[in-house]
């Protein structure tokens, strides 16, 4: 299932035509991607022992506009090869123990910019649309994508008629609970490296019944795009042995709010509902939902008590 990435598949076509530097170069990234994908083109010169310049022109040989555009395919290889030990190994690596908050608060913050950029709008207003017209919709979210689908399942269910959030505890059980899934339906898969194959065997299986398949992934090369008739592209990063999902769960917001403007009346009948079970059932502490009036009524009696 899984084809090559494209800088590999660069490296085995154009090997026979670099220079004795530049195989060097490609020798090394072969067994150093890890490495090599946080090296500036004078440190991977360094690294190699060839100059800057060469390692421009190798990123050129090989089809890419200049060595950022070489780096950031890079960064593919190294987001879907890797594994946990390794993640941990390479990002303590580079942050210092003192600067790990500010670190990955910027970084989360540069993923959001990132997803902004590049996000496809008409992607974004399709998924709404085939969302608003769906007689059922199906999440699956496995291992750290599974907040990120309750999360999505909990406001959906209070928006949306039919909502199941699949509980993806083994590959048979995601089966039964799609069984009757079909062109009515939408199922929406989360997923970002590494990449779940029981999320991606879920989304054949829907896609094979002729149900509408969104995907909420990391890149257009991600493997659960295949089944996929619309993508929605959030930026994720490795930061230690955890990916950053703060990109994800904000385009997850936007299609929340969107679904709510779109059934305005339906949203505000179903809140106003809630609202009264609430209170009826006393789901909430009083003071919880009127903590201003509370202290007011405090200041006040007590304020009494002195005239007194």
């Amino acid at each position: 299932m899984g084809t090559k990435n494209e800088l590999l598949a660069r490296l085995d076509e154009k090997y026979d035509k670099l220079s004795k530097g530049q195989k060097r170069l490609a020798d090394y990234i072969r067994q150093n991607y890890d490495k090599a994908a946080f090296l500036t083109a004078v440190k991977l010169g360094e690294a190699v022992g060839v100059s800057e310049s060469t390692v421009v022109r190798f990123a050129t040989q090989l089809g890419y506009k200049g060595y950022p555009e070489f780096q950031k395919e890079l960064g593919e290889l190294v987001r879907t090869k890797l594994n946990s030990i390794q993640r941990m190994e390479v990002t303590y690596g580079r942050i210092g123990q003192s600067e790990i908050l500010a670190n990955v608060l910027h970084s989360d913050i540069e993923k959001i910019k990132m997803t902004i950029e590049t996000i496809d709008q008409k992607a974004f207003e399709i998924a709404v649309d085939i969302l608003v017209n769906a007689r059922k919709i199906y999440i699956v979210g496995i291992r750290s994508c599974a907040p990120l689908a309750n999360f999505l399942a909990y406001y959906l269910n209070l928006i949306c008629d039919e909502v199941i959030c699949v509980n993806a505890n083994g590959s048979t059980e995601i089966f039964e609970q799609l069984i009757r899934i079909n062109e009515q339906d939408v199922i929406i898969g989360i997923s970002f490296p590494r990449y779940s194959m029981r999320t991606l065997k879920a989304l054949e299986f829907a896609s094979n019944r002729k149900a509408k398949v969104i995907t909420l992934t990391d890149s257009i090369h991600s493997p659960i795009n295949l089944y996929s008739s619309c993508n929605l592209i959030a930026r994720s990063d490795m930061a230690s042995i955890v990916d950053s999902l703060v990109a994800p769960l904000s385009v997850i917001n936007a299609l929340v709010v969107a679904l709510c403007m779109k059934k305005q009346d339906e949203v505000i009948k179903t809140l106003g509902t809630l609202e009264e079970i609430w209170d009826e059932y006393e789901v909430y502490s009083r003071d919880e939902l009127n903590p201003v009036q509370d202290n007011l009524n405090i200041e006040i009696e007590e304020k009494g008590n002195i005239d007194e």
